[in-house]
């Protein structure tokens, strides 16, 4: 897929997603993000400790409204920290955080990075690979323009998320791929990566209950949220068959 139709195809589809329907939703969604920004920003954080990086320069391909990148900031990760999204609006949202060691927020073409090979120490991709029919020159580029690349997607290759209704969900978001974690290291081995820390997370109830609006769906959350942990403790790569946990992976450049 070239520059131009992944633009032309998924920049109204993100766009709309920034475009909330009133100023509450917009409060709310915007809580959402910044709930899973912490999240994820924790599981960076766990792979470079696990694989003993400290990354100077940082970018986020696929930023969105900057949320991952607030929480990467106050984490500390990264002294300086770039970002690159399709969709102008969320850029233009992420740039209103006024994000400190946040430089750069800028909409990019999907395609190519606006920076030079091997400039950042790390780049991120986070929940992004599931939304591109071809990932691939996506991880290339990601390669291209950093010494490491850390991945995370829901692992929806699984029994539960076959289910009609779950599938109808999952294309709602823009999801058009279902990954397992073969399939990731395999895409990483393609575009000259290797793994080098790995992790999954069932997630934690915050996340399972957020949009749980009443009792009786925050009881719900509660059992799921339980059930799954305590089956993930037990069996964690039968887990990953059976329900969605979200995985996340740093690797390195191969000398080509």
């Amino acid at each position: 897929m070239s520059g131009g139709s992944v633009a032309g195809e998924l920049r109204p589809f993100y766009e709309d997603g920034y475009t909330p329907a009133d100023e509450a939703e917009g409060e709310r969604l915007g809580r959402w993000r910044a709930l899973g920004g912490r999240g994820k920003a924790g599981h960076v954080a766990a792979l470079c400790d696990r694989a003993g990086l400290s990354p100077a320069t940082v970018v986020e391909i696929g930023c969105g409204d900057g949320a991952l990148l607030a929480a990467l900031s106050a984490r500390g990760i990264g002294e300086v920290l770039d970002g690159f999204e399709l969709s102008p609006k969320a850029a233009a949202l992420a740039r209103q955080k006024n994000l400190g060691r946040v430089r750069r927020v800028e909409a990019y073409d999907g395609q190519h990075v606006p920076a030079t090979d091997g400039v950042y120490d790390l780049a991120v991709l986070s929940h992004v690979v599931e939304h591109v029919s071809d990932p691939l020159p996506l991880l290339r580029e990601a390669r291209r323009v950093a010494h490491h690349v850390a991945v995370e997607v829901p692992l929806e290759a699984n029994r539960s998320a076959a289910r009609p209704a779950k599938r109808a969900e999952a294309a709602r978001i823009g999801h058009v791929q279902a990954f397992d974690r073969s399939a990731i290291g395999e895409l990483c081995a393609l575009a000259g990566l290797k793994v080098v820390a790995e992790l999954a997370d069932p997630l934690p109830l915050a996340h399972h209950a957020f949009f749980a609006d009443t009792p009786a769906r925050r009881a719900r959350a509660r059992v799921k949220t339980a059930v799954r942990r305590a089956a993930f403790r037990i069996a964690p790569l039968r887990s990953e068959r059976l329900f969605t946990v979200h995985y996340a992976c740093l690797a390195e450049r191969v000398p080509r």
